[in-house]
């Protein structure tokens, strides 16, 4: 059984796939903590999604998986996107969960420069809470935005500069009809971060992709609505 590879978004870390553990049920989960976030927050980020993309490949050698399935959320679905154009090989199935080809992030909650300014004057925690807050629906009042929040507030301000400028300077439009691997597209409709057109952009652009829209919910469907996002993707991951 292949492994799911986990690949979590923006000031985000391994350990916010907790909810996921029922999945663990059919295969194993490698839920991996990217450099200068969560559990590698003491780690020089890196500056592009391509190379976040290539970090990955060589942490999956590392520890023996050749092909797995893939997962990424948010900016880990940019990355995950960078892998299979990467190593279209190695990927069997993938899920491209709130995200989208474009890292200009157009109808985003802010324009990333203005994050970038609110990083630098407000200070990384801040930024951090702030950010963290839009991902879900009920904002600080969801019951999991505390739990998310302190693992965003691991993040110092390079990592935070690097990745939304990594975001910034990545297109990934022009891989998509070279993916041949099944995919899900997976994105709640209260989405702050990727509205409906970087949405549908995926959907169309990669051939014979599927689309699970989950109402009432904004960006971490995987935590608003755990056991039906987990049944989703181990439906789609089993067939």
């Amino acid at each position: 059984m292949n492994p799911l590879v986990l690949v979590h978004g923006f000031m985000g870390g391994g350990s916010q796939w907790k909810q996921q553990d029922p999945l663990r049920q059919n295969r194993p989960l490698v839920a991996l903590d990217l450099p200068g976030f969560g559990a590698r927050a003491d780690e020089a980020p890196l500056p592009s999604i391509a190379e976040h993309g290539a970090w990955v490949l060589q942490e999956l050698r590392s520890l023996g998986h050749g092909r797995f399935d893939l997962m990424g959320h948010s900016m880990g679905g940019m990355i995950a996107q960078e892998i299979t154009r990467q190593a279209p090989d190695r990927v069997d199935r993938l899920v491209l969960y709130a995200t989208g080809p474009k890292g200009t992030l157009p109808g985003r909650f802010e324009p990333i420069e203005t994050s970038i300014e609110r990083a630098r004057t407000e200070g990384p925690r801040a930024t951090a809470r702030q950010i963290s807050a839009t991902w879900f629906l009920e904002t600080e009042a969801a019951p999991e935005y505390a739990a998310c929040a302190a693992i965003a507030e691991r993040s110092r301000l390079p990592a935070i500069i690097a990745g939304l400028r990594a975001m910034q300077g990545w297109n990934g439009e022009g891989a998509l009809a070279g993916f041949t691997c099944p995919t899900l597209v997976l994105w709640g409709d209260r989405d702050r971060t990727y509205p409906w057109p970087q949405i549908h952009a995926l959907w169309q652009g990669i051939a014979g992709s599927q689309l699970a829209v989950v109402p009432g919910c904004a960006h971490a469907v995987h935590l608003e609505w755990p056991s039906l996002f987990n049944t989703l993707v181990d439906r789609f991951l089993s067939r």
